[in-house]
């Protein structure tokens, strides 16, 4: 019994994947349909992007606070305080930067469109638009994931200037390492390619489309009712911090 179980979770996982990844296709196809409602992808771009700033920005001033602080302590252990500049921006920059940004965005902004499509759904919006022949991928789809792809990747830059300057008011402000040697220790080591385009941009950019596609497909494809509206909001969540983390070590073996 408990083994067919386990068959069916899994079949039904696989088969969800597989209708996600359907799904993609059809966005896909759906965006330059979408360039005529380029006012609601404006409005999404604002809804994701600029309402998340807060909560992205908070965090990321005390993530990279405890972080300078945690690696001042380590660091000292060793004589090696003057890297804690170093330690930081590569630790923001390469990792927790893209990640906790991400796991953010799929908190915030992830769930808002679920919830939102999810509640189109239940009220019969969707069906209302195919009966004026309004495309709703083009007009609910496509603008809510390009709003998420351009927006993961700002939001992350943030981010990672809010971690720098945390670690900085810590190491510099507190703890009393040398300015000079903090921004200099972290110049010469920091490279363009490798911390910042790999990174930032193209994992910021991959966890964005996955974010952004888990959202609006459980919004999507969520059953007409609040229960069906509640899951799909809590599937949100979990199957985005899941494909996160996963993506994250597969773009971390490749791109390193």
């Amino acid at each position: 019994m408990n083994a067919r179980v386990d068959d069916n979770v899994v079949s039904r996982s696989l088969a969800q994947i597989g209708e996600c990844g359907l799904f993609l296709l059809k966005v896909l196809a759906a965006i330059p349909r979408s360039g005529r409602y380029a006012r609601e992808t404006v409005r999404q771009l604002w809804f994701v992007g600029a309402m998340s700033l807060t909560i992205i920005m908070t965090c990321g001033l005390f993530v990279g606070m405890v972080l300078g602080l945690q690696l001042y302590h380590v660091l000292s252990i060793f004589g090696g305080t003057a890297a804690t500049g170093t330690v930081v921006a590569l630790s923001i920059y390469r990792e927790l930067g893209p990640v906790v940004t991400a796991l953010l965005f799929a908190g915030r902004a992830g769930t808002a469109v679920t919830a939102e499509i999810g509640l189109m759904r239940a009220t019969d919006q969707i069906a209302a638009m195919e009966l004026m022949a309004v495309d709703p991928l083009a007009y609910v789809a496509a603008p809510r994931f390009l709003a998420g792809l351009i927006a993961m990747p700002l939001l992350c830059c943030v981010f990672c200037a809010l971690g720098i300057f945390g670690g900085h008011l810590v190491g510099v402000s507190w703890l009393g390492i040398d300015n000079g040697t903090f921004w200099s220790n972290m110049t010469d080591t920091v490279e363009v390619w490798q911390d910042i385009v790999n990174g930032v941009i193209w994992k910021s950019l991959a966890f964005g489309a996955v974010v952004a596609l888990i959202a609006v497909f459980q919004g999507y494809t969520a059953p007409p009712t609040s229960e069906g509206v509640a899951y799909a909001t809590t599937r949100t969540v979990v199957a985005s911090s899941i494909a996160i983390l996963a993506l994250d070590f597969v773009l971390t073996a490749f791109l390193m």
